[in-house]
């Protein structure tokens, strides 16, 4: 102990003779980091770059899906894994739901709403809402358009359940599988092209169809000028959530092939409104077979039904 206070004692010693010789000498405390240029780590940015950035959600939100994936670091065979996926709060899915339906301009769907924390927890449920509201609600209109009837009969159709959940399910996972392997490819030919994950594709097509819901509520309405102007509507906010999403993403791509892409998105997107819009609910009426009727004179009188 004595000896490193003596070798304290002449290091001071060493360090008043340098200021003594040189007043002008600076000196640099290890007790305090060392300054860092400020603009050591900036760079230039091309005009409008940092709206791009903010747009495609390319800024800071890479460290947010770094911190995401590394929550879900369970075995891809566990339940622990497939939770995550799960791991929402109403507050959450509630808001979602709330940009899907009312979606602001200039603004995207993932990096405002699902790039935190994407979930499937709204996209099957509204999917499984959806499939039994357009099988009820085809039910009751064909219901409520032959009521009064005296040759109709109702007979539930329970296959319109199966049908609806086929086709549904179907786009919302087929849809957005393809899209995202389209993204893919096209990032390893263009490297502007940002690649959405297959679960924000996912959650993406899955809030968009919540729309919907009220929708076919009001497909009941037996007058074809308020279900196709219903259905307008409905493609109209469904559609902008798509555009605003996936545009961004393409528009550095080749003029033609973004275009196509976005174009393609909403005919699906159109397609699937119109199907289920002409199949449960506008489906051509069936002529039913004519009841023969006997008479009391002993011949028999075919009545003719529409």
């Amino acid at each position: 102990i004595a000896c490193l206070v003596m070798y304290l004692f002449a290091e001071f010693d060493d360090a008043a003779n340098l200021l003594a010789a040189n007043p002008d000498a600076t000196t640099i405390s290890i007790d305090e980091p060392a300054e860092i240029p400020k603009n050591q780590h900036s760079r230039l940015q091309e005009p409008g770059r940092e709206e791009d950035d903010e747009l495609l959600g390319t800024d800071d939100s890479d460290k947010t899906e770094l911190l995401a994936g590394q929550k879900k670091s369970a075995p891809f065979w566990t339940f622990e894994y497939y939770q995550t996926f799960f791991d929402v709060d109403t507050y959450q899915v509630l808001d979602r739901i709330k940009g899907s339906v009312f979606p602001v301009p200039g603004k995207n769907f993932v990096r405002l709403y699902i790039r935190s924390n994407p979930d499937l927890y709204g996209p099957f449920w509204i999917c499984a809402t959806l499939v039994f509201t357009i099988a009820v609600s085809g039910n009751l209109s064909n219901f409520f358009i032959h009521l009064g009837k005296p040759t109709y009969h109702y007979v539930p159709e329970f296959r319109k359940v199966s049908i609806a959940a086929t086709t549904i399910y179907a786009y919302a996972w087929l849809v957005p599988l393809a899209l995202w392997g389209f993204l893919m490819w096209r990032n390893s030919k263009v490297m502007n092209i940002v690649s959405y994950s297959f679960l924000e594709i996912v959650c993406v097509y899955g809030y968009s169809l919540f729309i919907y819901i009220p929708t076919a509520i009001l497909w009941i309405i037996p007058q074809k000028v308020v279900r196709w102007v219903l259905v307008v509507f409905s493609l109209c906010l469904s559609g902008s959530v798509l555009v605003m999403t996936f545009w961004p993403a393409v528009r550095d791509d080749n003029r033609r092939i973004a275009v196509a892409t976005v174009a393609t998105i909403l005919l699906l997107h159109a397609l699937l409104a119109v199907g289920c819009l002409a199949y449960f609910f506008d489906a051509p009426e069936l002529d039913l077979p004519a009841p023969i009727i006997p008479a009391h004179n002993g011949t028999t009188v075919i009545t003719k039904s529409h």
